[in-house]
């Protein structure tokens, strides 16, 4: 597997960067042509989506605030754990990502600074899911680029070699992204550009640490055995995290996560033993 995914990242060209860039040129162009390039106008031209997206999603409450836990890095890398034995290359690709994504989405937000829906609208004029979402960190959302930085890393790991397979493959991840992505929206924590916007910026890191790993051996630790009792404290840590999660809101998806990390966590013992 993991042969699989070091062969597939080496086909990856620099052209690949060139759409998402256009996105972001686009979006900016058409933000321009409405004259909201501004923070107030920003959010006003995107106001009758952002109400309508969120009034339709908030009809499944539990399904979304769930879904958008996703996005919490500690919940999403749970789930991959198990492709460090596997696909330690892909995880090599990850954490580069992972820590690019976070500086975009950190800086990114305090030189934007917008008003999340909930300083902006009347909170009675929208539904609102889970603990509400304040502050002028809005733009963009962290949770959409934390997902699609994830999702493209895995995406361009196991890519499809024929045809209408890599296409089905591409499809199925984007929509799943975009899925978990706009409950940000259904939980009123974000504007739809705000989701858009953290897309395209996390398929974009997500490269980015593909690139990474391809010419610099920064985490090939990862894949020596020696090394795993630091990865077990790691995990142990992100475990505490799902713990606390589980304590304070009682998810399905904390159970699921946690679950997923004992398994990995298990083998990984199991492989550091037996050495």
């Amino acid at each position: 597997m993991n042969i699989c995914v070091i062969k597939n990242y080496a086909r990856l060209k620099p052209s690949l960067f060139y759409l998402p860039i256009l996105l972001l040129i686009a979006m900016v162009l058409w933000l321009y042509s409405r004259d909201a390039l501004s923070v107030d106008k920003y959010i006003q031209v995107q106001k009758d989506a952002f109400f309508f997206i969120n009034f339709h999603l908030g009809q499944f409450p539990k399904i979304l605030y769930n879904l958008t836990q996703i996005g919490d890095a500690s919940v999403f890398l749970a789930f991959l754990s198990i492709f460090i034995l596997y696909a330690p290359k892909m995880w090599e690709a990850l954490l580069s990502a992972s820590l690019l994504s976070l500086i975009f989405s950190n800086v990114l937000k305090n030189i934007f600074g917008v008003a999340r829906p909930a300083v902006v609208f009347d909170n009675n004029s929208f539904i609102v899911i889970g603990n509400k979402a304040v502050g002028q960190a809005s733009l963009p959302s962290g949770h959409s680029i934390t997902v699609f930085t994830t999702l493209t890393v895995l995406m361009f790991a196991f890519m499809p070699e024929k045809l209408q397979y890599k296409i089905l493959w591409v499809s199925f991840i984007i929509i799943t992204g975009l899925m978990i992505a706009f409950t940000r929206v259904g939980v009123g924590a974000h504007y739809p550009l705000d989701v858009i916007t953290g897309s395209i910026i996390g398929y974009i890191s997500g490269l980015i640490g593909i690139f990474i790993s391809r010419e610099f051996k920064i985490w090939a630790w990862i894949n020596n055995p020696k090394y795993y009792p630091v990865l077990m404290v790691l995990m142990l840590v992100c475990c505490i995290s799902l713990i606390n999660g589980i304590i304070n809101e009682n998810l399905v998806i904390y159970y699921l996560a946690i679950a997923s990390l004992f398994f990995a966590f298990y083998k990984i013992i199991y492989v550091f033993v037996k050495k």
